[in-house]
């Protein structure tokens, strides 16, 4: 079947990130980029209906199609046995949307959906290979990435060495209404939406959209410390979670369940203290905002792996959280908060450490692969 004049002129990416918001983030921050680079580009979103990528994409405006997801089983079970089936139905599934938007190539970001777009974008009798692009988010790659990196033609990631042999770093891709933020613009409408002086010390706290129980204990238990050295305090705790504060007294200490305004949070703080997945430390360096990493104690270290190459060079601290405590936070914020040259150079550091243009250049590549793998094409006809 030929290909219409439309189809001729229009590349066809199709981005495998599904499941979590560190997988979907930074596919929608590709995806705005491709746009922007090419207004004519078709992009289609792999995912599953477990995922927040049912919720994500649709709200972004891109088209979303549904494969069986792949997880891989951590101990032995009746779904380990189910995997060589599952992989096999969610190949022949993403060969399926392949077909239908005449794919020209695939980012792939990790996780569930990847595995399968990765093996059906391999050559087989009667199909061409289909070039893949990886993006490696975490400083140690999953198992998903590490199988696609194989044969994929450009490896790209966040760190210079995630395990994926030869890579080009460039950074977590963000979306542009953060990496285009002037936080010293907004800081003064930022601090007022919070209820802040304008010439405030702020202290942001945040753990993920579900929060973090034992940062939520540690800073909260700090509150009487941070308002007795002037400090104010905002808290997103997370929906399920409450925070134990005492009576109000000093600066304000805003405690909220959720911030729908990451933008003005980012705005109103002089310093964070918050977990180190590879989003939170790729935004929290894109907009120069120096923070106290708090690892998550669990997996196989990436979290601590991640905020490394920001403390090393300047823009953070690094707290662990068997380490974490309420005098512990008091001393820290308050060493920070305390002295304005090292917050600045801090903040110097942290702005140096980030990447704006990540998903500029991640879109980039991919449109240089797709044009050429159809060069490549044209020329064997």
């Amino acid at each position: 079947m030929g290909r219409s004049a439309l189809r001729v002129s229009t590349i066809s990416v199709v981005l495998a990130g599904g499941g979590t918001a560190g997988h979907v983030e930074p596919a929608m921050a590709v995806a705005d980029a491709l746009t922007e680079l090419d207004p004519q580009v078709r992009i289609t979103a792999l995912g599953t209906a477990r995922g927040l990528e049912t919720r994500l994409v649709p709200e972004r405006g891109y088209d979303l199609r549904l494969i069986t997801p792949v997880p891989l089983p951590r101990k032995p079970s009746m779904d380990l046995l189910r995997l060589p089936l599952r992989v096999r139905t969610a190949v022949r599934q993403t060969r399926a949307v392949f077909d239908a938007v005449e794919v020209d190539i695939v980012i792939g970001f990790g996780g569930y959906v990847s595995v399968p777009a990765y093996l059906a974008a391999r050559p087989g009798l009667r199909r061409p290979r289909v070039p893949v692009v990886i993006h490696e988010a975490n400083a140690s790659a999953g198992w998903a990435n590490r199988l696609g990196a194989r044969s994929a033609q450009r490896v790209l990631a966040a760190t210079p060495d995630p395990g994926l042999g030869a890579v080009e770093v460039v950074g977590v891709p963000v979306r542009a209404s953060i990496t285009s933020l002037d936080r010293a613009a907004l800081r003064a409408q930022a601090r007022a939406a919070f209820g802040f002086d304008n010439d405030a010390r702020v202290l942001l706290v945040f753990g993920g959209s579900q929060g973090a129980q034992s940062i939520n204990r540690a800073v909260s238990g700090a509150a009487q410390a941070l308002a007795a050295q002037g400090i104010s305090v905002l808290h997103a705790h997370g929906p399920k979670n409450t925070l134990d504060l005492p009576e109000p007294s000093g600066p304000p200490y805003v405690a909220v369940p959720y911030l729908d305004r990451m933008d003005l949070a980012y705005a109103a703080a002089d310093l964070a203290i918050c977990r180190s997945g590879a989003m939170t430390v790729a935004e929290v360096s894109a907009i120069g905002l120096p923070a106290v990493y708090v690892p998550l104690p669990i997996g196989n270290g990436e979290q601590r792996l991640n905020a490394l190459p920001v403390v090393q060079a300047g823009g953070g601290l690094l707290i662990e959280d068997a380490d974490l405590s309420p005098a512990l936070v008091a001393d820290t914020v308050t060493a920070v908060l305390g002295d304005a040259d090292r917050l600045q150079q801090m903040t110097a550091a942290a702005a140096l450490a980030g990447h704006r243009d990540a998903a500029r250049r991640v879109a980039e590549v991919a449109l240089d692969v797709a044009r050429q793998y159809r060069a490549d094409r044209k020329s064997v006809r």
